[in-house]
């Protein structure tokens, strides 16, 4: 049996390992990567998991809400951090501190999305 923490690491870094896909310029939202994650993952646990995401290494600042808007305010010093990091790779935001979503969403290749879906649906047939 595995050790909790080897098993928060995978947990954490299968999150990490979407968003460090996400391109420059674009952005994923929290709901989003829980859904191509599958059992497990909720956006609120996917929030979680970004405000221990290594700086360095992972571009945690391109993962926000389902309404186009940053949510790490009450989280990260300044609290506009995010938003400006963002607006410096090219993303717009309007007065209310939305950008648009149709515009600069990210969807990783279809086909790897389906795979995930196929290979979820397999595991179901196997659970007690």
């Amino acid at each position: 049996m595995k050790d909790k923490s080897q098993t928060n690491r995978n947990y954490r870094e299968r999150v990490y390992k979407i968003v460090r896909k996400i391109p420059p310029g674009k952005v994923m939202t929290y709901g989003q990567i829980a859904y191509i994650l599958g059992e497990g993952y909720t956006p609120r646990t996917v929030g979680f998991v970004m405000h221990g995401a290594d700086e360095q290494n992972t571009p945690w600042q391109r993962v926000i809400n389902s309404q186009g808007r940053c949510s790490t305010g009450r989280v990260v010093l300044p609290s506009d951090m995010q938003q400006r990091m963002l607006e410096r790779e090219g993303i717009k935001f309007d007065d209310t501190g939305r950008c648009d979503l149709e515009k600069v969403l990210w969807q990783p290749r279809k086909r790897n999305v389906e795979k995930n879906e196929r290979l979820k649906a397999r595991a179901a047939l196997y659970k007690q």
